[in-house]
């Protein structure tokens, strides 16, 4: 599982790093899971940075 256009994994994304130690979710990468551009087909979800960058599109990536 890896953003779609930069391919960090959630692991090493701040944004889902500190959702976890919140306690909001117990791996970063359930919370990347519930991203809505998250697409479970194909693995891949675009983190927030990429997400801005290409326009922030609706949908899956």
């Amino acid at each position: 599982m890896e953003c779609k256009c930069c391919g960090r994994k959630p692991s090493e994304i701040e944004e889902y790093i500190e959702m976890v130690e919140c306690g909001e979710y117990k791996t970063a990468e359930l919370a990347a899971k519930d991203d809505g551009t998250y697409n479970p087909s194909t693995e891949k979800f675009l983190c927030t940075s990429c997400y801005i960058k290409v326009g922030m599109p609706l949908g899956r990536a």
